[in-house]
């Protein structure tokens, strides 16, 4: 999920010692000798954030005028303002965040900072170069070329200033589940299949109730939606060829995939498929098993979709796919002994036979004949641009998942060219699925759950009867309830008072309530989410002078942002700091701010 957005925290505490006031910031900003002189000498800095961020707004504030700034704080209500107010340039520096939902470091630079990139407001032909270079290379390869990727961006150009990382925590009624059923992953959305009841025996009575705050649905087609109100939804009704693991190791486990391996060369990866998923549909606001297998030509129709910018109108998903080449069937046995594994001179064959009860006897186009159990395999091979096994991570995002050729077809039959929202009605329309008058549900999924129906107030879903039966990822629990409740408070309220069962995302400054409560079990890990100052880059003296960039660089204490949190924030360099560890460091250093500071006002 691209996350682009100023980090949310729910209130503002003052740190007596650290964090001034706005009245003792405002009263002291002109006479204090440690700000560099009175008000008139000073460099004004203008500060664009969103209310919800304005514990750390505050912070920044008293460690900038500390060091000689003045500093204007512009806090917009919610964040359309925000927005509004960055694309017309009225900033200096934005408190800005990301969270890399891929688990790979490409996709926390790509998008951000290479030129033109879906959110990048930098046009750097040498961070492009080194963007580029890095997604060719393995993870061993690449620690190097992000580390110049960062002295690039942070410390030669201060395109962005890093304050810290984000712990990832969601909280669990232990009383009611298994807590080591509930997964945390570090990037993938919350896993519902192998979620239990303390008591299985509520397994197909109970619903299992969980929260999210957005009731209005992005897509259910899942190219076509990249955000919170959809993401752990198609997380849960669509497979994928390849998954994360909770600490963002790609893995064949729980996906569609028995197997896969990259070929010499790092362009070529295969898949070998299982066949025991069937797409699920709802008959009278149930689910049943629709008969339909999914298999290679499902694959291949969903990820070419899925890299083309063209396939559906509104499409907010291709750029995340943008590597891939061409998607194919193999039907040819001998390909699979005459490649060679990336990591080694076995054959691409003995890596995709590993583990399995049955080796392969024969490849098939066709799904229908597809028989793991008589050695009868679907094998798919995905060909990117250029080396870049970064693909899998891409490959194991929601935007990923596998949808029905054939259903998907029957629905989106009009033209994409001239695609009329008042009149077109396409796959995965969250009216289609909504109570009322408009309600005609067409979703067919790949995944362990479907939605049947929902309202302003929550939506209910059932387990696919046709998802891997028989097996240890087939779903424990048949319904699922997901409620919408709109803020973090009502939220914990709601868990704590029974209603919910787990809650997703518990913010850090709820930790402490959490853990006071008997019945819940609260789980934390670092986060792949990064916030940090973004410099404006087109009509503001800091868009010139990256003397001037630089100072507010150094004046950011990471150490004192730290305390505050109480040691709940990790330091940070770049977006790519949660995922690579490069050993850069960034050092709060006043002496270098007053000689920026300096040459700064003398090149004026």
């Amino acid at each position: 999920m691209k996350k682009l957005f100023p980090l949310l925290l729910a209130f503002v505490l003052m740190l007596a010692g650290c964090v001034k006031t706005k009245s003792d910031v405002n009263e002291k900003a002109g006479s204090d000798s440690k700000s560099g002189g009175s008000a008139s000498e000073q460099v004004e800095i203008e500060l664009l954030g969103m209310s919800s961020g304005e514990e750390d707004l505050n912070i920044l504030r008293d460690q900038l005028v500390k060091n000689g700034f003045k500093v204007k704080l512009n806090i917009q209500p919610d964040y359309g303002s925000f927005k509004a107010q960055q694309d017309a340039g009225n900033f200096d520096a934005a408190l800005s965040s990301w969270t890399t939902v891929t688990g790979n470091p490409d996709y926390a630079v790509r998008s951000l900072f290479k030129t033109g990139g879906d959110y990048s407001i930098l046009a750097d032909t040498e961070i492009d170069d080194l963007i580029d270079k890095a997604s060719t290379q393995t993870p061993e390869e690449y620690v190097e070329t992000y580390k110049q990727l960062e002295q690039r961006l942070v410390f030669d150009k201060a395109y962005i200033a890093p304050l810290y990382i984000s712990l990832k925590s969601q909280a669990v009624n232990k009383d009611v589940l298994k807590p080591e059923s509930v997964r945390l992953s570090k990037s993938r959305a919350l896993a519902w299949e192998p979620i239990d009841f303390v008591d299985e025996s509520k397994r197909g009575t109970d619903p299992l109730v969980l929260s999210q705050t957005m009731p209005t649905l992005t897509s259910l087609d899942p190219i076509k939606g990249n955000d919170g109100s959809i993401n752990m939804i198609n997380t849960n009704m669509y497979v994928r060829l390849i998954n994360l693991t909770d600490d963002d190791k790609i893995t064949s486990d729980g996906s569609l995939s028995l197997n896969h391996s990259i070929a010499e060369g790092n362009e070529e990866y295969y898949f070998i498929l299982r066949d025991d998923i069937n797409f699920a549909k709802i008959t009278d606001k149930k689910a049943v098993d629709s008969g339909e297998r999914v298999g290679a030509d499902d694959v291949i129709f969903s990820l070419d979709r899925a890299k083309n910018k063209d396939s559906v109108p509104d499409h907010r998903t291709y750029s995340l796919h943008e590597h891939i080449k061409d998607v194919e069937v193999v039907t040819d046995l001998s390909v699979l002994d005459q490649v060679k594994q990336s990591s080694g001179s076995d054959s691409v064959r003995a890596a995709l036979e590993n583990g399995l009860d049955t080796k392969i006897s024969e490849l098939v186009a066709d799904k229908t004949q597809a028989n793991n159990k008589e050695g009868k395999y679907q094998v798919v091979k995905v060909t990117t641009t250029e080396p870049f096994p970064q693909v899998l991570n891409y490959l194991a995002h929601q935007s990923a998942g596998i949808v029905s050729k054939k259903q998907v077809e029957s629905i989106n039959t009009y033209d994409v060219a001239t695609f009329d929202v008042n009149k077109d009605i396409p796959y995965g329309d969250q009216n289609t699925v909504t109570e009322g008058d408009k309600y005609n549900n067409t979703l067919y999924t790949s995944g362990p759950y479907i939605l049947s129906h929902k309202n302003d107030y929550e939506a209910i879903f059932y387990k696919n009867p046709g998802y891997m039966k028989g097996t240890e990822h087939e779903p424990k629990i048949e319904n699922i309830k997901l409620r919408f409740i709109k803020d973090m408070d009502s939220s914990l309220s709601a868990l704590r008072n029974g209603e919910i069962y787990v809650l997703y995302g518990v913010p850090e400054n709820k930790h402490e309530t959490v853990e006071s409560d008997s019945k819940l079990k609260l789980q934390s890990m670092e986060s792949n989410g990064v916030t940090y100052l973004l410099f404006n880059t087109a009509n503001r003296e800091v868009a010139k002078n990256e003397d001037l960039r630089k100072a507010v660089l150094h004046s950011v204490n990471q150490d004192e942002i730290l305390s505050y949190y109480h040691g709940k924030k990790v330091k940070a360099v770049s977006t790519v700091s949660p995922l690579v560890k490069t050993g850069n460091e960034l050092k709060a250093d006043p002496a270098k701010v007053k000689e920026l500071l300096e040459k700064y006002q003398s090149s004026k």
